[in-house]
C-alpha cells in the first residue's frame, strides 16, 4: 500500500481546515434507482422525486460547492444516470475546477457508452459496488438477477477506458466469509481502490445484519495485513475505529526495526486520515460525518453524511457554507470534546471519534459511543 496516497489534488489532510471546508462532499443528485439492494442507505425506488433540484438549481449547487473550498465531489444517488442531465452536471463541474467520482448504479443505464460520456464529461474516478464474488452472493444483496455479470463488464469496460476505478464492498452478515475471495477479485478486475464500507443500520440495512464489535476487530486486523500486500489502495466507510488500528500497527513495526538511533518520523495517510509523528510532536486527524464530510440529498437537504440523516438545512433556503459552517449539528460533531463515554475520553478521538452515524443509528445519540468498537482507551494524549 502506498503510504502516500493523496486523494486530494495536492491538499493533505492537514492543510485544509474543516471548521471551514469538507475535504470531501457527497451529492445525492436522485434517489430513483432500478435496484433493490438489501443495505440502500437511501431506501431507493424507480420513480424520481419532482421535488429534486432542477437543472438551475443543481448547478447553483455546483458553485457552491466551488464557494466552499472545492472539496472532492461525490456524485451519486439512487442511480445517477436516473438524471438526464447528469453528465452537463458533471461536465459544468469539471469546468469549475472540481474533482468529480461518479458513483453510478449498476442497472440497463450503465453501458460502456454511459462511461465514454462519463469520461468526455471529465469524471475523475468511477465507484462500482461489489458485493460478492459471486453472482449468487452479489444479485441476493442487490435484489436483482444478472448485477454481478453486469457488474463486471462495466469493470472492465472502465479499465479498458482507462477509467480510474474504486470498487466499493458493504460488509455485512451476507459476505462477511466471502471478504478475502471478494478482495482477490477486485485485484483481477485491476481497481485503483478498494473501498469497504461497514454497514450502518439506516434505510433498508438492518442492525441484525451489521458485525457486532469483536468481529469488526477482527475484519480490521485482516484489512491491515492484507493493505500491506494488496496491488490497490484500500479505503474503510463508517470504520472510523479501523485508524487506530493501522496507527497502532505501524507503530508497532516501527519500534521493532532494526535501526532504532533515530526518533520517529513518519506520516500515514489513507482511509480518511493522517497520523503524522515527529521527532517533538505527534498530530492525528480523520474524515468524520461532519467533520471533514458532507452529504446534500436531492431535495437540497444537508447532512453530516449519508448514513447520519440528521438535517442540518437545505441549500434552497441557506447557502452550504453557512450550513457546513454554522450549524450546531457540524459545529458539535467538529468538537471532539462534546464525545460521550469512551469515545469522549480515548486518546485517538482526534483521528477517530467513532461512527457518529452508527452510534445515532444504535443509540440515538449522535454524540454516544459507537457501539461497535471494542478498545478500552487509556488516557488522553494527543492534542485536538
Amino acid at each position: 500500500m502506498n503510504q502516500s496516497y493523496q486523494p486530494a489534488r495536492g491538499r493533505s489532510f492537514f492543510e485544509v481546515d474543516f471548521d471551514q471546508t469538507p475535504f470531501t462532499l457527497a451529492w445525492e443528485v436522485t434517489r430513483a434507482c432500478g435496484l433493490a439492494c438489501l443495505h440502500c442507505r437511501a431506501e431507493a425506488n424507480p420513480v424520481r422525486n419532482p421535488a429534486e433540484l432542477t437543472t438551475d438549481e443543481a448547478y447553483g449547487l455546483i458553485d457552491q460547492v466551488v464557494d466552499l473550498g472545492k472539496p472532492i465531489l461525490i456524485v451519486t444517488g439512487g442511480d445517477p444516470l436516473m438524471r438526464p442531465d447528469i453528465y452537463e452536471l458533471i461536465d459544468y463541474a469539471v469546468g469549475r475546477d472540481l474533482r468529480v467520482a461518479l458513483s453510478p448504479s449498476v442497472t440497463g443505464k450503465l453501458t460502456r457508452q454511459a462511461l465514454e460520456r462519463a469520461k468526455t464529461a471529465g469524471t475523475h474516478m468511477l465507484h462500482l459496488s461489489l458485493d460478492g464474488s459471486t453472482a449468487d452472493i452479489h444479485d441476493r444483496f442487490r435484489g436483482v438477477r444478472g448485477a454481478y455479470n453486469r457488474t463486471i463488464a462495466r469493470m472492465r469496460d472502465a479499465a479498458e477506458l482507462d477509467l480510474l476505478l474504486q470498487v466499493g464492498t458493504t460488509v455485512s452478515r451476507h459476505n462477511l466469509d466471502d471478504l478475502q475471495r471478494i478482495g482477490r477479485r477486485v485485484a483481477e478486475i485491476g481497481a485503483t481502490v478498494w473501498t469497504v464500507f461497514f454497514l450502518v443500520p439506516t434505510g433498508r440495512g438492518q442492525a441484525r445484519d451489521m458485525l457486532n464489535a469483536a468481529e469488526h476487530e477482527q475484519v480490521f486486523h485482516w484489512l491491515y495485513e492484507y493493505s500491506r500486500q494488496a496491488p490497490f489502495h484500500i479505503r474503510t466507510i463508517a470504520a472510523q475505529h479501523y485508524r487506530r488500528v493501522v496507527i497502532e500497527s505501524e507503530r508497532r513495526a516501527r519500534a521493532s526495526a532494526a535501526d532504532q538511533s533515530a526518533p520517529p518520523r513518519w506520516e500515514y495517510t489513507g482511509t480518511g486520515f493522517s497520523a503524522r509523528v515527529q521527532k517533538h510532536a505527534s498530530a492525528l486527524r480523520g474524515v468524520n460525518d461532519g467533520n471533514g464530510f458532507a452529504f446534500v440529498s436531492h431535495v437540497g437537504d444537508v447532512y453530516p453524511s449519508g448514513f447520519l440523516q440528521l438535517n442540518a438545512g437545505n441549500v434552497r433556503e441557506q447557502t452550504l457554507s453557512q450550513i457546513y459552517r454554522q450549524s450546531p449539528i457540524f459545529r458539535a460533531l467538529r468538537d471532539p470534546t462534546l464525545l460521550k463515554g469512551k469515545c469522549g475520553t480515548c486518546e485517538y478521538r482526534a483521528v477517530c471519534g467513532g461512527s457518529r452515524a452508527r452510534a445515532y443509528a444504535l443509540t440515538g445519540d449522535y454524540l454516544a459511543p459507537d457501539p461497535t468498537c471494542v478498545y478500552i482507551p487509556g488516557p488522553v494524549q494527543v492534542a485536538v
